[in-house]
């Protein structure tokens, strides 16, 4: 099984980036104050929530940060986020896919339109680009010390895996959406600590792009993500190794 986990690779590097300056915290404490609000705040039964606290601890999150956040949006005063999605292209026709948890749609939309405006993109319609991606499961785990690839790989494709990539400090496994439930629980019956889960959007097809041209739609996406209220941002631009020390 291989997999095409360079951009969780970077995304990875930018986090650990990302959360000296706060703000993957930002964003962290968005979802978990979602999560909540969707489906209590007790994360046995709430999915959601577990996943969002798994992830804030894989952040390097603090436990007084996560307790924090758990209180703030179990108050019945506490903000109200919802979620939005925008779709565009980036310079050289590379297609974006943008997820925000918001509580002011108006800036949101100001802020994602001037970022593209700005960096030679262009805003599109709502489902203009929904067949360019898949939605797919995504758990990032780190290697443990006795890690057996052969064995390892049986276990999560009795589990839903679709795809395995196996680097030096870390495995990454995908699976299809509707498995993503099923393969949370099957990490967890093999007492694996997954560092982050999430749902992204898997592009059909990449699109290569020279050195240039690739600093250019980075600019777009890393301005996107620089925004408290983007959670995620999805792409089908095809990143080469040498093209990732550039960023």
């Amino acid at each position: 099984m291989s997999g095409h986990s360079k951009w969780s690779t970077i995304k990875r590097k930018k986090g650990a980036l990302d959360a000296k300056r706060g703000k993957v915290f930002t964003k962290l404490n968005r979802e978990i104050t979602v999560a909540i609000k969707e489906g209590g705040p007790n994360p046995e039964a709430n999915t959601r929530l577990k996943i969002a606290i798994q992830n804030a601890k894989g952040a390097n999150m603090p436990k007084d940060n996560i307790d924090r956040a758990i209180k703030k949006a179990s108050d019945a005063d506490a903000d109200s986020y919802f979620e939005l999605t925008y779709e565009g292209y980036g310079p050289h026709g590379i297609a974006i896919y943008v997820e925000c948890t918001t509580d002011n749609q108006n800036r949101t939309v100001q802020n994602v339109r001037h970022a593209f405006t700005k960096h030679g993109g262009s805003l599109g319609t709502n489902g203009s680009l929904e067949f360019l991606f898949e939605r797919k499961g995504n758990f990032q785990i780190q290697k443990p010390v006795d890690f057996d690839e052969d064995e390892f790989t049986l276990e999560v494709i009795d589990g839903g895996a679709e795809d395995l990539e196996v680097e030096e400090e870390y495995v990454t496994v995908t699976c299809a959406f509707e498995d993503f439930g099923k393969m949370q629980k099957k990490l967890d019956e093999m007492n694996v600590q997954v560092e982050n889960a999430e749902l992204q959007r898997e592009p059909a097809n990449r699109l290569s792009l020279g050195d240039e041209e690739f600093v250019k739609v980075m600019k777009l996406i890393d301005a996107l993500e620089d925004d408290d209220d983007v959670q995620k941002v999805f792409h089908n631009l095809e990143i080469t190794e040498a093209q990732m020390e550039l960023i």
